[in-house]
């Protein structure tokens, strides 16, 4: 699929993931977004997690339909006209509808809005707040309502809306129409196409936006065979911008086969501005919506497409099918578009704009070939477009220099100009134009174009660029440095904008790293507030402070500032730790100390430091006279109590807040000693109290004031405490305190509202002392009931008045008190009478009776209490006590007890009993329930049970009635005789008497729920049956017959039979019940009453029919005696209750007879299940024909049609099925199938036109023409393939290989017929069918492949053939692997190579002898992969082809490691390096050590000692002391002085000279210890010479080695051996450099002389060497050494060359002038000019 321009595959499949195939479909599925799937199933809902792997949640939920929310887990529901909306994550219902017409459509337009269209107009339901759907539009005449809604959309400015449908046309077709409505003008357009949608896209040439609709239009009158056009315009835009986009129609291709075919939706990829529609035959066209053109079509799938939507993100669109529930998903394959649109397409124009606009590849040759010819005809701007339109493809260096080296034309711009200026409106520029620009803007000395480039984000920064600003802009700079993250330069901008606090941040920001206290350094001195501001933020930084504190702030002190020392130290020392204690001491020292104590007050003012030294501190301030400050900072008493002498000068507020921070007993201390020091600190130790009296204790506290008599101090201090404080003491010292000074009313209050204090302390307290004023003490013996003490203490001390102020104004409610203790005193009655008089009713009767009665004193209360009552007194109390005192005195008590309404039964009642028991009854009675059990018991002590009765039937109360009726019998088994007695005076006398029904009903009610039954049957049949106002009462009646079905079973039928007004069906209903079981009386009620004379109503009398012959089959089980009944009454509902009970017995003929009978079809289902049972085709045939005349059922139609088929009546079956119906056609045509009823099938399949299974019909009845025409019709893969099949079988070939040609077009079921071919042996029929497949027109990649394998098995002569001329179509791996099975391996090789598998086809050819070419072999052995087949392939050719080793290796040459190659050769053997020779020659140029190995063994063994040589000097990377000792003992010379020149490049001297010793070579001697500079070897050469006598090789040795010789071995050595004349060239060469070293070290020490005579000596210095060639010869200034050290030879004066002592032979580097045995020539050696 890499060269398609889509991208194809299947998401998901709903069925696999449990969804129903009948709920996968259109209106039960939906797909909103792609974030959420949505089906409804017949129970629930499941719900597909796109964003969670599929995940499905179901919920039990019964919708008709379901949508979720785009954006959030927001879900609607659709049942009926009613809609819901709830919030999944909330699990809350947000909103809730109910339309007045049913929906045909819905839609979620947006997060926040939902659609929703009605067959006449469309509404739109906000989420937000309780809005109700608001209607936007009616539908167009043209979407009527046969019209079906398959779209809505809304555009992005939410301003426009377009609704689609499709409707059916004539013959057949399928026609489109929507409605583009405008909400701002409110007018509709009609349009003619089946799908739209609204599109944004960026237009070139324009700076807004283009809102477009993109829509399909096919005109339902356009002529037969004239193709759809996709349109593209713009809607919405402001004219006064200019005119709107509009592209002209463009014809959409439609493939032949798809005429009829039409969209099903159209899809905008925003991401890519491009259109996709999808059709309903599984067609999918791409168009590009900038130029209207189609980029792409192919039908994607078999299936109709019913739900589709877009994935912005990625620019996909997603679909699924019907039924089979896949969910597929297209995307643009943007590496593939624009190749397939150049090769496919031809439209160049079209390639370059997709490939500039989505920037994709593939189109760079067209951009370089269109640019060239813009440039070469002169349009600059359009290239200039071109270029900005190319992506990266034109944007290069190269471009900026063509467009500057093209000329201005005149009065125009620079082109180079026009085309940044056209990069510019495009889009941002790279670093080069950036740069590029920048130059001449800033030369033209306008930065304000720069500035607002970088503004709106137009260059690419860089440093360069920096730089270049820099010079004009230092902000601007800075501006481009930070986007380019050039650090150091941006932190240079900051330092010369002054922006010193932003260097820290910005470094820690980016992580750079500099060195801060050098630059702090330099601004010290010359910036200190710089240097602040730059300290500041080096101590702020990320991860901790960049620089020591402590330094830095001495390095600020050492420059005298102190300002600046204390702001850094503050902002360093901000976090308060710990390890700073040492420079917080330091700076408030330096402030307190230099002269600004204000500032260091400040500092402890803020508390932001706390670990400096405290006492040092609290020193210096005390010193400076700062004394809050000083007593803040100490913690010793002593020192804090010489401070706060001085408190008169402290602000009292602080000397209180200063207490706090104290201990308890420092504070006390303090506080004794501020009090001792007079009465002026008298009020700041109050309010110290005050304050912290819960801290210090209040004892404490108390105990200061009385030590020093201050009462008043005490007085305040407890005043402001007393009301918060719970201390006892405090209040009790307060109240003494205020009585001291007089101060009455405060110790009243005191003593009137607190609960602290001890009441029997106060109280002693206040009578000990003898006030004048007691109303204290009046108030405390009030509050804590010190009444009796109270009252004997005013009593006593003749305070009269006192004691009737108090219970008149203060407590009157104690008066029964006062008033006993009065009594106890013997104090005067009159006295008391008056007390009581003046209370009056304040005075509670209930306390004071009491106290009266205790005493014997209640009548002289009489008084008292008549005038309370005269005054209109309802309390009980009262009352009571005047009853009390009326029956004492027998005063009409029982006209008191009647009459009076306030007294308590309770009270008077018992007080009655042993005085009069009928007063006491009446007293009882007059409780209204209140009194029951006491009045029962006086019933039955007395014997009042006629009263009781009668009392009983007149309460009416269902609770006192069970109090006397539910008693036990005794223990002797006999019923209680009192309850019998009352039960008789009940029945005799009380209920008789009774003429109210509710007292009746009471009664009754009580009898039953007292369970006595007999009685209460006697009781009913009295009242009933002997004749009463009662004895047609329902109720009665029915609770007589209840009774007795309790009691007395024998007397129910009795009962029904002479009571006519009673509740039948609910009588009946309990008989049937499984506690009674009197089913016979249940049927014969129903009977007696389904009779007119008891029941009027003919529906209710064929309600009691059917419930009579219920209880005959239902409880009774006589089927029999049921249908005689219901035969005899003959009703419908009576024949259907019947035919129910029927068929549960499993009679279902008879139940059929019986539903025939009532004609009710309603039990079809059970009545269908029963008969496929029974198998009883023939007798349900009726009963479905009746019931289709009232129902219309699919399971009747279907089980209909399954009848006619089982009894094979044919002609009436293709006459039903012909005919309309509901029946599930599909399914019976199955189920036919399944049991081989093939005609008939084969009717119901033709009838659906599901030539699928028809097609399998006809195999069955070997109707093979038949079964090829309907597969044709069906089109399926699956058909096909059947048909195909059975042809095969049945040897019709012919219509196989048609079948079979449909089948191989689905490359996933090309095997299984090749597979069922060969299986039948029908291989040339096989190979025939695959030859006319490849020439099918959608001919895939499959078809090709199988069609080679299949001629490497049966005609192998094709296979070559074959793969050269449709390699391209082939599946390469499988085409090979039947190769290699069959022994093809030319073919194999060739396809591996096309393939550009190099790697196989190497290994093939090597492995296969037949498949060898040495051409395709070097080719493809440089294109490996697997480097380690190049070696297989050396040993291949090694061993195979030795001959083309050397061509093999040229070709490798580039790509081999040499150095593997030669230790192969090496282990192949020494013919394998013999022949490899030539391959390690052109190699050695990389200095290889295997390979200079190699070649060097090559050499020694074929003796070829100058190719050694020249390899050993050129190449160098080998063992090189190996091969010197190989060589040392290698016979031939040459070899041997190659050994010694190897050791002597080594560095190993005394080898090499050794080895030179050995075969006489001096010069090589000499040469080698010259070399190696060391003293001591030269001096054993020396001295060798000297003892072999080798006087020349000695003096040569002495002038090669001059610099490395001492002077006193050479003269030491000349002496000895008497060698004065070979030692005197050296001698005066070693004065002559000691006398100019000397010269020029007095020439340095010398006084300095004027420039001129130093100039002229330094000239005559050169002049005199004569530039160090001319003038005097010296040892050293010899011609120029060769490499090595071997000097160059020389010429003779003869013209030849001069003779070499050492046998090397001329030209082998003699030294120059040497001759006659070595000795140089004197004039050559410049001996005349130096002697």
């Amino acid at each position: 699929m890499s060269a398609v321009p889509i991208q194809f595959s299947e998401a998901l499949n709903l069925q696999q993931l449990g969804v129903p195939e009948a709920s996968i479909k259109h209106g039960l599925t939906t797909m909103q977004s792609d974030k959420w799937i949505v089906c409804v199933e017949p129970a629930q809902v499941s719900m597909i997690d796109l964003q969670n792997n599929a995940q499905v949640t179901r919920r039990p939920i019964q919708a008709e339909a379901a949508i979720m929310n785009p954006a959030t887990n927001i879900l609607a529901l659709r049942s009926g006209t009613t809609l819901q909306v709830f919030n999944l994550d909330a699990k809350a219902k947000l909103k809730s509808h109910t339309m007045t017409e049913p929906l045909v459509y819905w839609k979620w337009t947006s997060a926040s809005n939902l659609a929703l269209v009605t067959a006449s107009s469309v509404f739109h339901w906000p989420l937000e707040g309780d809005a109700t759907p608001v209607k936007v539009f009616d539908r167009h005449p043209s979407l009527g309502p046969n019209t079906q809604i398959i779209n809505y959309s809304v555009s992005p400015d939410n301003k426009w809306c377009l609704i689609g449908g499709i409707s059916a046309g004539a013959g057949g077709k399928v026609n489109g129409n929507m409605q583009l409505y405008s909400l701002e003008k409110k007018v509709s357009q009609p349009l003619q196409g089946h799908a739209g949608s609204f599109a944004t896209i960026k237009l070139q040439g324009r700076d807004d936006p283009a809102q477009v609709l993109v829509f399909h239009e096919q005109k339902a009158d356009a002529p037969a065979g004239e193709p759809p056009k996709l349109f593209v315009m713009e809607v919405g835009r402001d004219p006064s911008k200019g005119a709107p986009f509009r592209l002209p129609p463009t014809t959409i291709p439609v493939p032949p086969d798809a005429a009829s075919d039409f969209p099903v939706s159209l899809i905008i990829d925003s991401k890519n501005d491009v259109a996709f529609m999808l059709t309903k035959m599984g067609y999918a066209y791409m168009f590009d919506i900038h130029t209207g053109k189609t980029m792409y079509r192919a039908k994607v799938t078999q299936e109709t497409v019913f739900v589709t939507c877009p994935q912005p993100s990625t620019g996909a669109v997603f679909g699924i099918t019907v039924r089979s529930g896949r969910v597929f998903r297209i995307q643009l394959n943007g590496p593939a578009l624009v190749p397939y649109i150049t090769s496919t397409l031809r439209d160049n124009d079209l390639a370059i704009k997709i490939a500039g606009r989505l920037g994709l590849p593939g189109a760079e040759n067209l951009y370089a070939a269109e640019f060239e010819r813009l440039i070469s005809v002169g349009q600059v701007q359009e290239a200039a477009r071109l270029v900005a339109a190319s992506g990266s493809a034109l944007r290069t260096p190269a471009t900026i220099a063509r467009f500057q080296q093209i000329p201005a034309e005149p009065g125009a711009p620079q082109p180079v100009f026009q085309y940044f200026s056209t990069l510019l409106e495009s889009g941002k520029l790279n670093e080069q134009e950036s740069i590029e620009l920048a130059k001449p803007v800033l030369q033209q000395g306008r930065p304000q174009l720069m500035e607002k480039w970088l503004k709106d984000d137009k260059l690419t920064c860089s440093e360069q660029l920096g730089d270049l600003i820099m010079p004009s802009d230092t902000g601007m700079a800075l501006s481009v440095y930070l986007r380019a993250e050039c650090h150091a330069k941006a932190v240079n901008c900051f330092v010369q904008r002054g922006e010193y606090d932003k260097i820290v941040p910005y470094t820690t920001s980016v992580g750079f790293k500099m060195d801060y206290s050098s630059m702090l350094s330099q601004l010290l001195f010359n910036n200190p507030q710089g240097a602040l501001d730059l300290a500041k933020g080096l101590v702020n930084a990320e991860g901790g402070p960049l620089i020591d504190i402590q330094a830095t702030a001495e390095a600020f002190l050492s420059s005298n500032r102190v300002q600046e020392t204390t702001a850094f130290l503050l902002e360093a020392l901000k976090d308060n730790k710990p390890e700073h204690a040492y420079l917080q001491t330091k700076l408030l020292e330096i402030n307190l100390i230099g002269g600004a104590p204000q500032v260091a007050d400040a500092i402890m003012q803020n508390g932001i430091l706390t670990h400096y030294d405290r006492p040092h501190i609290g020193k210096l301030c005390e010193r400076a006279g700062m004394w809050q400050r000083a007593a803040e900072h100490y913690t010793d008493i002593g020192d804090i109590k010489r401070v706060f002498k001085n408190s008169h000068q402290m602000n009292p507020e602080f000397v209180v807040t200063y207490f706090g921070k104290l201990n308890r007993e420092q504070s006390i201390a303090l506080l004794k000693d501020m009090m001792s020091r007079g009465p002026q600190n008298m009020q700041v130790c109050v309010e110290v109290a005050k304050k912290y009296h819960d801290e210090l204790g209040s004892e404490d506290l108390i105990a200061v004031f009385e030590n020093n008599k201050a009462t008043e101090g005490l007085y305040y201090y407890l005043g402001s405490i007393v009301n918060f404080s719970e201390d006892a003491f405090v209040h009790f010292k307060y109240i003494q305190s205020s009585c001291m000074l007089g101060q009455f009313k405060e110790a009243e209050r005191v003593c009137r509202d607190s609960n602290i204090y001890v009441p029997e302390e106060v109280k002693d307290y206040l009578k000990n002392a003898k006030l004048p004023d007691p109303r204290p003490l009046i108030h405390v013996c009030d509050r804590f009931d010190f009444v009796d003490e109270l009252t004997e203490y005013l009593y006593l001390n003749s305070l009269l008045q006192y004691i009737e102020v108090y219970v008149t104004k203060v407590s009157p409610t104690k008066t029964p008190m006062v008033a006993g203790k009065l009594f106890d005193l013997g104090a005067n009655e009159d006295f008391i009478k008056r007390i009581l008089m003046a209370v009056g009713s304040a005075c509670p009767v209930d306390e004071m009776v009491e106290i009266a009665e205790t005493r014997n004193r209640l009548r002289l209360l009489q008084p008292w209490l008549e005038a309370r009552v005269a005054t209109g007194s309802t309390e009980p109390g009262t009352h009571n006590a005047l009853g009390k005192i009326y029956i004492t005195l027998n005063r009409d008590p029982k006209a008191f007890l009647t009459n009076n309404m306030f007294y308590d039964p309770k009270v008077l009642g018992p007080y009655c009993e042993s005085l009069d028991p009928s007063l006491a009854f009446v007293a009882y009675k007059k409780g209204a329930g209140d009194c029951d059990d006491e009045l029962i018991a006086i019933s039955h002590t007395h014997g009042l049970y006629r009263d009781l009765a009668k009392y009983l039937v007149e309460r009416q109360d269902l609770d006192l009635w069970a109090k006397v009726l539910n008693k036990e019998d005794t223990e002797d088994g006999q019923e209680d005789p009192q309850r019998r007695q009352l039960i008789d005076q009940i029945v005799e006398w009380a209920l008789p008497e009774s003429t109210s029904a509710d007292e009746v009903s009471c009664t009754v009610k009580a009898f039953m729920a007292a369970d006595l039954p007999g009685e209460l049957i006697t009781l009913l049949e009295r009242i009933i049956l002997q004749g009463s106002d009662f004895s047609d009462n329902k109720n009665l009646q029915n609770l007589l017959i209840l009774t007795a079905i309790r009691a007395d079973t024998t007397r129910v039928a009795s009962y029904i039979d002479q009571l006519d007004n009673f509740d039948a069906k609910d009588i009946a209903l309990i008989c049937v019940s499984e506690n009674h079981m009197l089913y016979e009386e249940a049927h014969t009620i129903y009977v007696k009453f389904s009779k007119p004379e008891f029941t009027q109503d003919k529906d209710d009398q064929v309600e009691m029919q059917v419930s009579a012959i219920g209880v005959l089959v239902d409880f009774l089980k006589d089927l029999d005696r049921a249908k005689a009944y219901a035969s005899q009454v003959d009703e419908k509902p009576v024949w259907s209750r019947l035919g129910k009970a029927q068929l549960e017995e499993k009679c279902a003929a008879d139940a059929i007879e019986s539903f025939i009978n009532a004609e009710d079809p309603s039990e079809y289902v059970k009545v269908c299940d029963e008969a496929n049972e029974a198998e009883i085709w023939t007798e349900v045939i009726p009963f479905l024909v009746m019931a289709r005349k009232t129902l219309q059922e699919n399971l009747l139609d279907t089980e209909l049609i399954y009848a006619y088929a089982k009894t094979n009546n044919l002609t009436e079956l293709e006459k039903f099925v012909s005919g309309p119906n509901v029946a599930n056609i599909q399914s019976i045509g199955d189920r036919c199938f399944s049991e081989g009823l093939y005609h008939a099938a084969k009717i119901l399949f033709t009838n659906i036109n599901n030539n699928s299974k028809l097609a399998l019909c006809h195999i069955h009845l070997e109707e093979y023409r038949e079964a090829v025409a309907a597969a044709t019709k069906a089109n399926n893969v699956s058909t096909w393939k059947h048909v195909c099949f059975a042809c095969l079988r049945a040897g019709e070939f012919r219509l196989a290989a048609t079948c079979g040609l449909e089948v191989i077009k689905y490359p996933d079921h090309v095997d299984e017929i090749v597979t069922y071919y060969s299986d039948l042996g029908h291989f040339t029929h096989l190979v025939s069918l695959f030859e006319q497949g490849i020439g099918l027109e959608d001919a895939h990649i499959g078809i090709f492949t199988e069609l080679g394998i299949l001629y490497t098995k049966h005609v192998p002569e094709k296979v070559m053939e074959h793969c050269k001329v449709f390699f391209s179509k082939l599946n390469v791996g499988k085409v090979v692997r039947a190769c290699e099975r069959a022994r093809l391996y030319p073919p194999a090789v060739y396809l591996y190579m096309a393939d550009k598998q190099y790697d196989s086809a190497v290994k093939v050819m090597m492995d296969r002898a037949p498949a060898f070419e040495n051409d395709l072999f070097l080719d493809s052995v440089v294109k490996v992969r697997n480097s380690e087949l190049m070696y297989k392939a050396v040993s291949f050719y090694l061993t195979m082809h030795p001959m083309l080793f050397t061509r093999l290796m040229e070709v490798l040459e580039e790509v081999i490691d040499h150095s593997r190659v030669v230790n192969q050769l090496k282990r192949t053997g020494d013919w394998a390096l013999q022949l490899g020779q030539k391959y390690m020659l052109s190699v050695q140029k990389l200095n290889l050590s295997p390979v200079n190995e190699a070649l060097n063994e090559l050499f020694i063994e074929d003796e070829e000692y100058e190719s050694l040589r020249k390899s050993i000097d050129s190449f160098n990377n080998f063992n090189m002391i190996a091969l010197a000792s190989k060589l040392s003992t290698h016979e031939l010379l040459e070899f041997r002085r190659i050994s010694a020149y190897v050791y002597r490049i080594n560095k190993k001297w005394n080898q090499s000279i050794e080895l030179s010793k050995n075969d006489r070579m001096w010069k090589d001697c000499i040469d080698t210890a010259n070399e190696s500079t060391d003293a001591e070897i030269i001096e054993n050469l020396l001295r060798f010479f000297c003892e072999t006598s080798e006087k020349e090789c000695f003096c040569a040795a002495l002038y090669t080695c001059f610099k490395h010789v001492s002077p006193d071995v050479v003269l030491e050595l000349g002496w000895i051996n008497g060698y004065h004349n070979f030692i005197m060239p050296f001698f005066i060469q070693t004065f002559r450099q000691t006398h100019l070293r000397l010269k020029e070290l007095e020439g340095r020490t010398a006084p300095p002389e004027d420039a001129e005579t130093a100039q002229n000596e330094i000239a005559a210095t050169y002049g005199a060497l004569g530039g160090f060639g001319a003038g005097t010869l010296m040892i050293e200034n010899g011609p120029g050494q060769m490499p090595g050290g071997i000097p160059a030879p020389v010429t003779s004066p003869s013209g030849g060359m001069q003779p070499d002592m050492s046998s090397f032979g001329v030209g082998q580097g003699m030294a120059p002038g040497m001759q006659n045995g070595g000795m140089p020539q004197m004039g050559q050696m410049g001996m005349q000019g130096g002697m």
